[in-house]
């Protein structure tokens, strides 16, 4: 197979991703996912992982732990989702052992295509068997693909892997591995078609992650309805719980904004937790792993005069932490704001949140079947200077122009959104 062509085998295959609204519990089935594993040789029983569910920071709590782990010196996989332009992104392995600097600057450890042509290639008879005799329906592309990370790491020989949940936690593919410690990041409303209407019942699919002998549970703040919920969850597993509060203010993140310092803190506590295994992880190597993470689309400084900011906020707690880290972390005259939101997301919820800090609002959609059409977004926005775009593309466009140097311009409400605008405004 050619690398276009495993582009286009991966993509046949339903990915939920790209559909706004799905029946969650039909159509999430682990038993089918580990029924195939168990196909192709169970992979995932040979990595040390740890796991991260939760609503706000998964992604940069895992990018936080792998970036320790290679400054400790061990070889980390760092598994996670959505990609900003290419889904090779999801699949990474950071080491610093005898290794040339990275030729992805932005991605460090990507897998290369060459690597993943033969991993489909290998696959891809074992994937049309079972789809033909599985009583559970075919595999989606979230499945296909974690398997593939699954077999990679294994034979990549890693020591650690660090899974972020693509939705949910009980029901989701990464949810197939056992793991060493269970990361459970602040929870908010999000998916609530699909979670539940609750925090309750939101928290308690991120917490289907806690599983296995005597698990470790990192968990981050929490309100207090989702933090009784983990509490009984733990008490049911048995699992040993350990709640992280915000990061010493002696250590330097490399992320912008308070809630980072938050997803840090977890990422510390989950790595001192692997104690608990007699795997023993130096402060030196930590401090340097938080100083180095580097993580794409959050709260991402793009260019200067105008500032141009990246960030992927898609509920109504992310926009408020972008808002306050955009508030505290920059000087600037005029915020010029470009928003595009997923439909399935709190379309209101998000809109207010975020509209009061801006001066001029550009609204316009990813090219994604989920994103809503810009003009249906303009209601949220009656009492500002409002213009529509067509595509991100004409939105970056649309804001340079309106910006001044002293001014802001800020890209959020989906990372599909961002993805594009930082494909647009990086290309070398």
């Amino acid at each position: 197979m050619t690398y276009p062509e495993t582009i286009q085998y991966l993509e046949f295959f339903i990915n939920y991703e790209k559909i706004p609204f799905w029946p969650y519990k039909e159509s999430l089935k682990l038993e089918r996912f580990k029924g195939f594993l168990n196909l192709i040789g169970n992979p995932q029983n040979d990595l040390r992982c740890i796991h991260v569910a939760g609503t706000k920071g998964k992604g940069s709590t895992c990018a936080f732990i792998a970036y320790i782990l290679k400054e400790a010196g061990f070889k980390a996989g760092l598994y996670t989702s959505p990609h900003l332009s290419d889904f090779r992104e999801r699949i990474r392995i950071l080491d610093r052992r005898g290794r040339k600097p990275p030729s992805n600057r932005d991605f460090e450890g990507i897998i290369s295509r060459k690597r993943l042509v033969s991993l489909v290639a290998r696959l891809k008879a074992a994937i049309e068997d079972f789809n033909q005799k599985t009583g559970y329906g075919p595999l989606s592309f979230f499945e296909v693909y974690t398997a593939l990370a699954f077999l990679y790491f294994k034979e990549k020989k890693t020591d650690f892997v660090v899974l972020e949940t693509g939705l949910g936690g009980r029901l989701d593919a990464t949810n197939a591995a056992n793991s060493l410690v269970a990361v459970i990041t602040p929870v908010s409303y999000e998916h609530t078609q699909k979670l539940g209407n609750t925090l309750k019942e939101i928290a308690s699919e991120k917490a289907g992650i806690i599983k296995g002998l005597r698990p470790i549970v990192i968990c981050a703040p929490q309100e207090k309805e989702a933090m009784r919920v983990i509490r009984q969850r733990c008490e049911e597993a048995g699992a040993k719980l350990l709640e992280a509060g915000a990061i010493s203010g002696s250590l330097k993140i490399s992320l912008l904004g308070k809630h980072q310092r938050i997803n840090a803190a977890a990422a510390v506590a989950a790595v001192e937790a692997l104690r608990e295994y007699n795997i023993y992880i130096g402060k030196e190597a930590v401090k340097r792993g938080l100083k180095r993470t580097f993580w794409p689309g959050r709260c991402e400084v793009i260019s200067r005069r105008p500032l141009l900011v990246l960030d992927g906020a898609q509920n109504v707690a992310s926009m408020r932490a972008i808002k306050t880290a955009v508030k505290e972390n920059f000087r600037f005259e005029k915020l010029v704001l470009v928003l595009g939101i997923s439909r399935d997301k709190d379309i209101s919820g998000a809109c207010r949140e975020i509209k009061n800090s801006a001066d001029e609002i550009i609204l316009t959609k990813a090219n994604n079947p989920r994103a809503t059409a810009p003009r249906d977004l303009l209601g949220y926005f009656s009492a500002k200077k409002t213009y529509l775009a067509e595509n991100v593309m004409q939105a970056i466009r649309l804001a340079k122009e309106k910006a001044g140097k002293r001014d802001l311009i800020l890209v959020t409400g989906s990372l599909f959104v961002v993805g594009e605008a930082r494909e647009i405004l990086t290309e070398r």
